[in-house]
């Protein structure tokens, strides 16, 4: 599908792999490999990438290729590996595949000379261009600059340290003389201290060194110092049974000459307990020739023939040591212990080599002085026997302490020998051991771990995250790249008080301090914390057989490692017994005494115990000191890669390169450097450097506009280079080509300046064009101010006349007001007896209002007239009002009157009856009496029967607001409630978002943790063996769930697509199409088509996402931009719900078939050609089912749903906003005429298919 699309997708041992895309899913991508054709692969979206066109092509700079990511990455790795081109850029960072072997020609003299002063891209990726890139950014910015060289052990990091060092002082130091030589040549000598065979290199560096070239005012090399950090000196005891002691251990006893031997007392003697047995012979390391290198180097740094013994005879008294063996003492009843006899020669060779007395040799190290500070006499001196184990951890310690004084010394010396008094600037080349990952990790390698963390912090900082300050600060307007950000592993090991480190310190402080309660206290404080846990969650069996008390296991920016901590706190302490240091202070070897000098022992003299010398908090003083150096100065990153755990030349292991490209953060450097300018340079910088090249005429330009006319006649591509705020920006390597344009030959120039004074007069051109077009704007502008000047006045005449004459109209719709004052009167006045001379009265003020009005009409009235005139009448109205008011008063009064005698006489006839009456009954007196108070008994009772329903009356009025009010208390309760609630669900969402993202995280750490398990068990000989049972497919399904991110709307469709009828997640993209365009159920058809177009979607926004580089944003889109901006903006609404759907199609034919037309620019269209196209659609229903575009001087083109899908708008009609656009939409004849007139063949309808079968 998709025309064959080939695409890379995830492979475990290569990386990725080469397939086609042959079905798309809603949340995947199913893969056939080309190599494998049977073998599918399904991963999800973000885990497949389209491939180059032409996949055998390789590319200098990655940032080259037509698609940048990590397969694209990984593959021109392996093609130019192949071709052994072992360096290539990702923008200005070199990536470099040790080739295991070496490749003539590639560092000769010649080659040194042809990268003298050119940028980096002009000519084949090399170590040498970056180290040129160094000298000249300190050169042109007046400041130091670093190189970083880094990667895991064996990657070839000290390679390429020695060739960056080479250049440097080759090509920028023929005026030093001896100087610049020193520096090269002081190598060999510190890789025979400092370097040693280990599983994954022959030659790994066991210390970190930074060089620096210190460099005059005038750039003229003036000396150097070299830094050193945490020498493993373990190893000077034990190693690994397949590793190797130091160098010089094997070089002194191969290749040192007979008569040296002998002063040494190593003729002979080839056992040594110190080194492994199956060690001695290497036959990848020629030890005898690596002698003669270490005398040449020892000879060029100034060493005389005295220091080079001193130095062989302590490395041999360190090997006589280590032959010393110790037994119980059974004679001594505190459990002391003594030598052993068989060791008695190797005792007095150590003391002789040492300058020791011999028994003062025996004695220190069986036992251990003590100064009592309590009780009997302070001051008292103890001799403490040592057990045979104590002794022979204080012979390993001593034999430590000797190595590791020893190599300072040897470092001092090496900066003896380039001195400097001052300096104007410098280039430091820091090379430190890689990230490291045994089954066995100790101190070591957590300090190494702790120390990569940290670089790798600095890598995100200075090439990540200031690389987008910068062009955010430039207004470049560029998409913002995310990264891992390491900060928390390093708090965990470094923080004050609750940081690792500090939690070590503090148990080697206490008396009894023990390896198990400083693994209980590291998991005590940080329980919980992301980047800890235990080691029985290790992916490996071994580690998952330890106690929690016995280690702990970081998850580093690499992956997990797990440490144990049984060494911990003896590698953490650099202090000697006191017994121990004094007897080396008393010997009468010179050059021991200048190792061990008495000064730094007065202050622990006396000492009950073992002063702490903290080596973790030394590192960490160092490394931050480092840290200040490298943020001080420019930087330059090399990153060197190990193609195989084998370290075979010609074999490339796709899978582990990624992993390192992944742990050393360049798949986010591809995703910046994908929109980003890796060069850039100041106007004025570039203005200077080019102005020579230029006539005065062209010269005299300021900068800025320079830059504009430069790249403007030289026809750059904009999408070459960007403006920013005071830095001209440029992609990839383009500022080497502008560079080659304009450094080349003057006929070529000449014609360069022939077009830059040609753009500038089009420019004045254009300027004087736009400034006539001013002109006439401007006289249109006060043409229309003139016309508005107009109106502006009659508003203003209209404004004053109505201000003139408003009190008058205002007056007059006064008095007119009045005319309810007299109809109120006319209708009081109609209802008393008395009205004659009251309606004349009213009459007069009619006549006095009608005068009032006529008098302000003709005369002309103030304001205050008319105002006397309006309350005359007004007082007249209510004088009148007043007196009927009287009127009407009195005669209701006289009325009352009447009405009260008529009734009082009334009430007299009736009292005269009642008496008669009485009179008449007053037989039956008694009868009534005794009626009455039956009657007022009833009257009574009936009273309290109404009092009570009164007051139950007002009892239920009284609870029903009391209801009333209660409703309303729990109804704003419940608002409260809801709004609580809905804040609460707001939480929850941004919490399961957090949630979300630390699970993606979790997952991206869990795929790391088993990359560097699988890698570590690749040195296994059953490495299925080693890892845990199901580490790898619980690894992969997690690594398989992870999708591209969803709405909330879309989670809400996925749900709802559960709840169907048909269940269509599974279906192929084939079957879906397949039964869109030959069924004849439209329920069937209907959630096809929902699922086909939900595929589309998701397929289109991975196209996008993963486009050419050289593709404008519009040039794949398949619908006009104003659709698409559309419907990114609305919110998407639901199609109508299917069983609706389905009914009013299976009711009748009257299916919503719509059609719409609307203007459209297809994208490569010249600018200049400002002719547009249409482009036409025809819906079915929500989906479109035949589009039409028509351009001018192109081919019609003419899609059809069901066989040009991946071609076709994949937007639902409600989403294209189609239907709310006025004038979009069109009659169906209006449509079918312009589809037959282009060929395009007759729609039939899903219904009409249904019928015609």
């Amino acid at each position: 599908m998709d025309g064959g699309r080939k695409v890379w997708a995830p492979d475990p041992v290569n990386g990725y792999q080469l397939g086609i895309i042959v079905d798309v899913g809603t949340d995947t991508l199913t893969v056939e490999p080309i190599h494998a054709p049977k073998k599918l692969v399904t991963d999800s979206y973000d885990r497949i990438f389209p491939s180059e066109e032409d996949n055998d092509k390789d590319v200098e700079d990655n940032c080259s290729l037509m698609y940048l990511n990590e397969a694209t990455l990984l593959n021109n790795l392996r093609i130019r590996y192949k071709k052994d081109l072992i360096y290539t850029y990702v923008a200005n960072i070199l990536l470099a595949v040790n080739p295991y072997r070496e490749l003539g020609g590639l560092y000769s003299p010649e080659s040194i000379k042809r990268y003298n002063g050119k940028s980096i891209g002009v000519l084949p990726p090399h170590v040498f261009a970056i180290a040129d890139k160094a000298y000249r950014e300190m050169k042109a910015t007046k400041m130091s600059q670093s190189i970083i060289v880094s990667g895991e052990s064996g990657a070839g990091k000290t390679e390429s340290t020695k060739y960056i060092l080479r250049y440097l002082t080759v090509s920028y130091g023929a005026s030093a003389g001896v100087i610049e030589r020193r520096i090269v040549e002081a190598n060999p000598l510190l890789e025979s201290f400092g370097n040693a065979k280990t599983m994954r290199n022959i030659n790994s560096s066991r210390f970190g060194k930074f060089v620096e070239i210190h460099y005059s005012d005038k750039l003229a090399i003036i000396g150097g110092f070299i830094s050193h950090y945490l020498l493993e000196k373990s190893r000077v005891c034990s190693q690994h049974m397949e590793e190797r002691n130091y160098h010089i251990f094997y070089q002194l006893i191969a290749g040192a000459p007979a008569q040296l031997k002998t002063a040494l007392k190593l003729d002979g003697n080839t056992k040594f307990n110190y080194l492994n047995p199956v060690s001695l012979k290497d036959p990848a390391i020629n030890d005898v020739e690596d002698f003669k290198q270490l005398e040449q180097s020892m000879d060029q740094v100034g060493l005389s023939m005295e220091e080079k013994y001193n130095l062989f005879q302590m490395v041999s008294a360190l090997l006589h040591l280590g032959n010393i063996q110790f037994e119980e003492n059974t004679a001594d009843r505190k459990g002391g212990s003594l030598v052993s006899a068989k060791s008695k020669a190797a005792v007095s060779i150590t003391s002789h080599l040492l300058g020791l007395n011999e028994g003062d040799l025996t004695r220190s190290l069986t036992s251990r002085v003590m100064v009592t500070t309590k009780g009997g006499t302070v001051g008292t001196i103890i001799n403490v026997p040592l057990k045979k184990d104590q002794a022979t951890n204080a012979r390993d310690a001593l034999a430590k302490a000797l190595y590791v004084k020893m190599f300072d010394h040897i470092v001092g010396r090496v900066n003896q020998c380039f001195p400097f008094a001052s300096s104007h600037s410098y280039i430091g080349v820091l090379d430190i051991a890689g990230f490291e990952y045994f089954q066995v990790n100790s101190f070591e390698q957590f300090c190494i771990n702790y120390c990569n963390e940290k670089l790798q912090q600095f890598f995100n900082q200075r090439i990540l995250k200031e690389e987008q300050e910068l062009y955010k600060k430039e207004d470049l307007g560029l998409t913002e790249v995310t990264y891992i950000d390491n900060q928390d592993c390093i708090d965990l090991i470094e923080l004050k008080t609750t940081g690792i480190m500090d939690l070590l310190d503090e148990e080697c402080r206490l008396p009894k301090g023990s390896h198990d309660h400083f693994s209980d206290a590291v998991h005590h404080t940080h329980n919980g914390h992301f980047r800890l846990t235990v080691p029985r969650k290790s992916k490996l069996n071994y580690h998952r057989n330890l106690r929690d008390n016995e280690g702990f296991m970081i998850r580093h920016y690499a992956g997990a490692v797990c440490y144990q901590t049984a060494a911990f706190l003896e590698k953490n302490n650099d202090a000697l017994h006191d017994s121990l240091e004094q007897m080396m202070i008393q010997s009468n070897d010179p050059f021991v005494k200048l190792l061990f000098p008495a000064s730094a022992a007065k202050k622990n003299t006396g000492s009950k115990k073992l002063v702490l010398i903290s080596v973790s908090s030394k590192f960490k003083t160092q490394l931050n000191e480092l840290m200040d150096k490298l943020r001080e100065t420019g930087s330059s990153f090399v990153r060197c890669l190990k193609p195989n755990l084998k370290l075979e030349s010609h074999q490339f292991i796709g899978g582990q390169i990624l992993s390192q490209l992944q742990c050393a953060g360049m798949v986010s450097v591809l995703e910046l450097m994908e929109g980003g300018y890796p060069s850039r340079a100041q106007f004025a910088e570039l203005y200077q450097m080019y102005q020579r090249y230029l006539p005065k005429k062209l010269a005299q330009l300021d900068p800025r506009t320079f830059c504009k006319a430069l790249f403007r006649a030289l026809g750059m591509s904009e999408h070459d280079y960007q403006f920013g705020m005071s830095k001209v920006f440029f992609r990839a390597g383009k500022f080497a080509e502008f560079d080659q344009i304009m450094k080349s030959d003057p006929d070529h120039l000449a014609s360069l300046v022939e077009r830059v004074q040609r753009w500038l007069i089009c420019t004045r051109w254009k300027k004087g064009i736009f400034g006539v077009l001013s002109v006439l704007k401007l006289s249109r502008k006060i043409s229309y101010r003139a016309d508005n000047a107009i109106v502006i006045q009659k508003n203003v005449r209209m404004f004053l006349a109505k201000r003139r004459h408003q009190p008058r109209y205002t007056g007059i719709a006064k008095i007119k007001t009045l005319r309810g004052r007299i109809e109120q009167l006319n209708s009081m006045v109609s209802v008393l007896k008395k009205q004659v001379q009251l309606r004349q009265k009213i009459v007069i003020i009619e006549t006095a209002m009608d005068g009032s009005v006529e008098k302000i009409k003709k005369e002309t009235v103030s304001k205050h007239e008319i105002e006397l005139a309006y309350n005359d009448i007004l007082h007249s109205c209510e004088a009148l009002m007043g007196e009927m008011k009287k009127r009407q008063q009195q005669e209701r009064r006289e009325e009352e009157e009447a009405e009260r005698l008529r009734k009082l006489k009334e009430e007299e006839e009736r009292l005269r009856q009642i008496q008669e009456e009485l009179e008449r009954e007053r037989k039956r007196q008694e009868e009534e009496e005794r009626r009455r108070k039956q009657e007022e008994e009833e009257r009574r009772l009936k009273a309290e029967i109404e009092e009570r329903r009164r007051r139950e009356e007002e009892e239920r009025k009284r609870k029903e607001e009391e209801e009333r009010i209660q409703r309303e208390r729990e109804a704003e309760a419940e608002r409260k409630r809801r709004e609580e609630e809905e804040k609460d669900r707001e939480l929850q969402r941004k919490k399961e978002a957090e949630v979300e993202a630390a699970r993606l995280a979790a997952e991206e750490q869990e795929r790391r943790d088993y990359e560097l398990a699988m890698r570590l068990a690749q040195d296994e000989p059953h490495p299925q063996q080693v890892l845990v049972e199901g580490a790898a497919q619980r690894t992969q399904s997690r690594i398989a769930r992870r999708s591209l991110k969803r709405s909330e709307a879309y989670t809400g469709r996925q749900q709802q697509q559960a709840a169907k009828k048909y269940n269509l997640s599974k279906w192929k993209y084939a079957e879906l199409r397949d039964t869109i365009n030959t069924s004849c159920d439209i329920e069937l058809l209907e959630a096809c088509r929902d699922e086909f177009h939900k595929r589309l979607r998701v397929y289109h926004a991975w196209k996008s996402k993963n486009k050419k580089r050289t593709e404008s944003p519009d040039q794949t889109q398949r619908a006009p931009t104003e659709i698409v901006q559309q419907a990114e903006e609305q919110p998407v609404k639901q199609p109508p719900a299917l069983p609706k759907r389905i009914s009013s199609l299976i009711r009748d034919d009257d299916a919503p078939q719509r059609y719409f037309r609307i203007a459209f620019v297809r994208p490569g269209q010249p600018s200049l050609d400002k002719r547009k196209g249409w482009w036409f659609a025809h819906f079915d229903g929500q989906y479109i089912a035949r589009q039409l575009e028509l351009h001018p001087d192109k081919q019609p083109l003419l899609l059809l749903a069901g066989k040009d899908d991946l071609e076709m708008c994949e937007l639902t009609l409600e989403e294209t906003g189609l239907a709310r656009k006025q004038g979009a939409e069109i009659l169906e004849h209006e449509f079918e005429l312009e589809w037959t007139k282009h060929g395009g063949v007759p729609y039939i309808r899903p219904y009409n298919r249904a019928v015609l079968k």
